[in-house]
């Protein structure tokens, strides 16, 4: 039987109490789960992570940086799912492997996401060799409380279908309800259209690929993405 793993949750919103309750089933014991209460005054530490063997870390753009950086700082390999940071990525990323920390970063943990880019990818480039003149367009919802637009999964989808087909893609983003994430891409054609979509139906999803993700990166060193734990 392999053994119980600590896990830190920093982000005590819905993605988090998702992780939290989802944990025992997936070989984990919840150390800590941290909300802003308990990080802000100093912090994410090491005695605040509890001794965990990993973090998962889902929170929001401003604090995504710093969080990261404190649990590598910290020697504690963190999977992050917050998006919306960017600008800072690039910079974190060298600081996690000058200080040979580990850090797993995906805009979305959804397998059927990942599976759905590939797919993507591949139909942009057959419309774009084609040259039937098809228009493309990337449509992405979420629940009113998401903060950033375009979201990151729809950033993500939108960059690898300009790279396959050389042309670019609009986003529209919808924000509405408690959805948890649907992302639809057209090819709209003079007289036909062709829709691929992907749909979130709960958000047990997201944690349930975290947590796959926070096995898989104990014991590593690096940054990785979802493409490096599936193997693709």
């Amino acid at each position: 039987m392999s053994k119980t793993l600590r896990l830190a949750v920093i982000g005590d919103g819905k993605m988090g109490q998702a992780i939290a309750s989802l944990a025992a089933d997936h070989g984990f014991e919840v150390v800590a789960l941290l909300g802003e209460n308990q990080v802000l005054p100093q912090g994410i530490t090491k005695p605040l992570l509890g001794g965990a063997d990993v973090a998962v870390e889902f929170t929001t753009p401003q604090f995504a940086a710093s969080n990261v950086r404190g649990c590598i700082n910290a020697g504690c390999p963190v999977v992050c799912g917050t998006t919306g940071w960017d600008s800072s990525l690039s910079e974190v990323s060298d600081e996690v492997r000058a200080k040979k920390g580990a850090l797993l970063w995906a805009p979305n943990f959804s397998i059927g996401v990942h599976l759905f880019a590939r797919m993507v990818e591949h139909a942009a480039r057959i419309v774009s060799e084609s040259n039937a003149g098809f228009d493309t367009h990337l449509v992405e919802t979420h629940h009113n409380q998401k903060l950033d637009a375009p979201s990151g999964t729809a950033r993500s989808l939108a960059a690898r279908a300009e790279k396959a087909s050389g042309k670019s893609m609009p986003v529209t983003s919808v924000r509405v309800g408690s959805v948890p994430g649907t992302h639809q891409v057209i090819f709209d054609g003079a007289f036909e259209q062709i829709r691929l979509e992907h749909v979130a139906r709960d958000r047990r999803v997201f944690a349930t690929g975290a947590l796959a993700a926070a096995h898989w990166l104990v014991g590593k060193h690096g940054v990785f993405t979802l493409d490096h734990m599936l193997g693709t």
